[in-house]
């Protein structure tokens, strides 16, 4: 199904298992999904709430929801009632559903209509087993990393995917200076402070990449001789996929329990600089002194995301996982 800017939905044909991703596109991870999807021959679609700002993706139905919960629920209940017959699994991302979960999850076992919850970090990170119980009401529950596996035993793991054949490897420019670059998305949750002051001491540019459209945070971050991803949450993220897309040498702090879980699911070392806020400039420094060490741990990342995070692997897992509902 398409929709025009009113929001009409219309029915597009597919082959075998169709699946609605919605309602947002966080990251971008919903609309990477559904092209992996598309490449292996099923009907897969984008819904969203609202229109994408930062992203490019085209989502293939923006419902425009309005203002008002009675008419934003009537506009998602319309929309659901269309989508039901031309749709097999109900694919929801970030702990939203298309109508009020009350309703949901009754409403597709009325329709015989199969359920996937993904769920992306910070929607489940750090929350009690009661508060995320409610999830066992779908079909199938998705983290994406052994990390976020403690918060929902039992989910099928699925990394984040990206197309791989949209990141070049390319040499960062002769920068007069080594460059950091860093894209917090929340300051604290991302250890910026500590960022900071560790480019500070050690004499070397630091690009801060905030609230800018996802294609100019990957051109900035292409300019840069080492990332920094985050120095609090304990495991990495889209922004360090990217990077080591591109070849880039990552630093983030990573709970070393879930360094052990990924080698072992996946037979490859994560091939990331593990430091906290008290260690960052002890884990730089060697990085900032030897443009060696930057090629060498860049195109480890790159093999690394290639056998890890390409998206036609990551669709073959979700079409495994359809498959079993």
């Amino acid at each position: 199904m398409l929709t025009d800017g009113d929001g009409t939905i219309t029915a597009m044909e597919g082959n075998g298992l169709r699946s609605l991703h919605c309602p947002v596109n966080i990251g971008g991870i919903p609309a990477t999904n559904v092209q992996a999807l598309r490449r292996k021959g099923l009907d897969a679609r984008l819904l969203m709430f609202r229109a994408p700002k930062l992203r490019s993706d085209v989502p293939d139905i923006v419902l425009n929801v309005p203002n008002g919960l009675r008419r934003r629920q009537v506009v998602q209940a319309r929309a659901f009632a269309k989508l039901v017959p031309d749709t097999d699994v109900f694919h929801f991302y970030f702990g939203h559903t298309l109508v009020p979960r009350r309703l949901q999850f009754p409403l597709l076992r009325v329709t015989r209509r199969k359920s996937v919850l993904h769920y992306l970090g910070s929607d489940i990170r750090g929350k009690p087993p009661a508060e995320l119980a409610w999830g066992k009401r779908a079909d199938a529950e998705i983290v994406g990393s052994w990390d976020a596996h403690r918060w929902v035993p039992g989910a099928h793991v699925v990394p984040p995917a990206i197309d791989l054949a949209r990141y070049e490897i390319a040499p960062p420019p002769a920068n007069e200076r080594v460059r950091v670059a860093h894209a917090p998305s929340n300051r604290a949750k991302k250890g910026t402070d500590a960022v900071i002051a560790a480019c500070e001491e050690l004499d070397v540019e630091l690009d801060l990449i905030e609230g800018v459209k996802h294609d100019e945070a990957k051109r900035r971050y292409a300019l840069a001789d080492v990332i920094v991803d985050q120095l609090v949450v304990g495991w990495y993220g889209l922004f360090a996929i990217e990077s080591m897309a591109t070849a880039r040498p990552v630093v983030t702090y990573l709970h070393e329990d879930a360094v052990d879980q990924t080698e072992r699911a996946y037979g490859a070392q994560v091939p990331i600089v593990n430091a906290t806020k008290q260690t960052l400039v002890e884990k730089l420094r060697p990085l900032v002194g030897s443009a060696q060490l930057r090629a060498e741990l860049g195109e480890r990342g790159r093999e690394y995301v290639a056998r890890v995070h390409d998206m036609n692997a990551v669709g073959d897992r979700l079409v495994e996982i359809y498959e079993s509902l």
